[in-house]
């Protein structure tokens, strides 16, 4: 497949990094040649420095014979002008576009536009996606990290192991003994800064962050067996009334219950913005790392502070100061992944990464075919894989056991129909069955070539 990426930014340049890695035939396109400099040299990609908007920039871009253009650049205007000359002058097939503003997203939504007007297939909303991140976060608060699989039916949970936990130093593969009818496994470990795919006889240590794939219906319990409680979230203070806090507030309205949330904006004319567009939510004028306006905001009775600023260092100065001021559970939007390590020091809970919930969207839209979902873990350190086992994989008809997984995979779940089991050796992995599997980076690959899952897009 025949792909232009337009945008080398963090976006774009995991776009192409998966992409790429699936041998397809991948174009970045970028005004900044330094970008473009960048995803050249460290990926199998080929480069174009330009605007992506300009038909002559597509056109040395291979816009002809081009099957997708995925248009992620910085700017909505330039990304649906793209959209628009790719559609109308090089008639490529799939368009897909990063939109933010408000007001486009509103118009898209209630369909005042015509389709054949503004052709674009896909709207990615990064602030959608990082409010939907955002719940997905409170629905399971004492995780550090979650993403849902298998039309909802599964989990993925990032959980920090304390002192407390009831399951310390004890064998993995004798948690399947002690909760012979949980679903959940444990699919990745990081200690001392490095991640990997555990083995049968290793032990969960303090300290240690782990990755449990469970089905949605056993959360609740495997929080518990982990030393995990459960809390309603009825109190939220967002700090940052931008567009991403917007739309936090706007989903928490939204959502069934009553959760009273109130929103601290340093900006005067956008809390104004934010107070107009919001009806239940308290929204007041001020910096979030001031003690006094989070006293106000009722920061030591709240039971969840979510940061999502466009700075990474002030929303993690803000949940380490709310976490101070007695609040449980402070989230931090963070966009450098880099940064992420800096977390369990400054005893800040949970983060959400809104270019890996993006890129992670986009790429769940590209994939229409056996490949459902990607899930990029860390800094890319490793990630989940969503796909349906095709006939010709060399997985079909082999039960686990038999099948010759690298050291660094792992299944984490299975789904038969509309059952999701916990994957055991004896499990039969049948044509049509759904599997997520664990891999480190570097084996992602294999499972590809596993499952047979690059060639069929859409």
């Amino acid at each position: 497949m025949k792909v232009i990426i337009c945008g080398a930014g963090q976006v774009g340049w995991q776009i192409a990094r998966h992409l790429s890695g699936e041998l397809n035939d991948v174009t970045v396109v970028d005004n900044n040649p330094d970008l473009v400099r960048r995803a050249t040299e460290t990926l199998d990609v080929q480069g174009i420095a330009g605007f992506a908007s300009y038909p002559d920039v597509l056109e040395r871009a291979g816009a002809r014979d081009a099957d997708m253009i995925i248009a992620a650049t910085h700017s909505d205007e330039v990304n649906m002008v793209t959209c628009q000359m790719a559609h109308s002058v090089f008639s490529i097939q799939r368009k897909i576009a990063r939109l933010r503003s408000k007001s486009y997203l509103e118009a898209i939504h209630r369909d005042l536009y015509r389709r054949d007007h503004l052709p674009i297939d896909v709207v990615i909303s990064p602030e959608r996606e990082v409010a939907a991140a955002a719940m997905r976060r409170l629905s399971a608060p004492a995780a550090f990290d979650t993403e849902l699989f298998m039309d909802g039916k599964a989990q993925l949970l990032g959980i920090r192991i304390a002192e407390d936990c009831p399951i310390v130093n004890t064998p993995l593969r004798q948690l399947t003994d002690l909760f012979s009818t949980l679903s959940a496994i444990v699919v990745g470990i990081r200690r001392d800064g490095t991640l990997f795919a555990p083995e049968s006889e290793d032990q969960l240590f303090v300290g240690d962050e782990c990755y449990v794939f469970t089905s949605v219906q056993d959360v609740d319990r495997t929080m518990e067996v982990f030393g995990k409680s459960q809390k309603k979230q009825d109190r939220v203070v967002i700090v940052g009334g931008g567009n991403v806090g917007l739309e936090v507030a706007r989903t928490l309205e939204e959502r069934e219950g009553r959760i009273r949330a109130k929103v601290i904006e340093r900006d005067r004319r956008c809390a104004e913005l934010a107070a107009e567009s919001l009806e239940r939510t308290i929204v007041l004028n001020g910096d979030g790392l001031d003690s006094a306006l989070l006293s106000e905001a009722g920061i030591e009775r709240a039971d969840a502070m979510l940061a999502v600023t466009d700075d990474d260092r002030t929303n993690m100065l803000a949940a380490v100061r709310a976490k101070a001021e007695g609040c449980p559970l402070a989230i931090a939007l963070i966009n450098d992944p880099s940064m992420v390590a800096l977390m369990g020091p400054l005893g800040i809970d949970a983060y959400i990464n809104p270019r890996a919930t993006t890129v992670s969207s986009i790429l769940r839209h590209i994939r229409h075919g056996r490949v459902r979902q990607v899930y990029s873990i860390g800094d890319a350190e490793a990630e989940v894989i969503e796909a349906e086992v095709l006939s010709t994989s060399p997985m079909a008809g082999q039960k686990l056991r038999d099948i010759d997984f690298p050291e660094g995979v792992l299944v984490g779940a299975v789904r038969k129909g509309d059952e999701v089991l916990r994957p055991t050796g004896s499990l039969r992995i049948d044509e049509k069955d759904v599997v997520a599997i664990f891999a480190m980076a570097n084996d992602v690959p294999e499972v590809e070539r596993l499952m047979q899952v690059s060639i069929d897009f859409f």
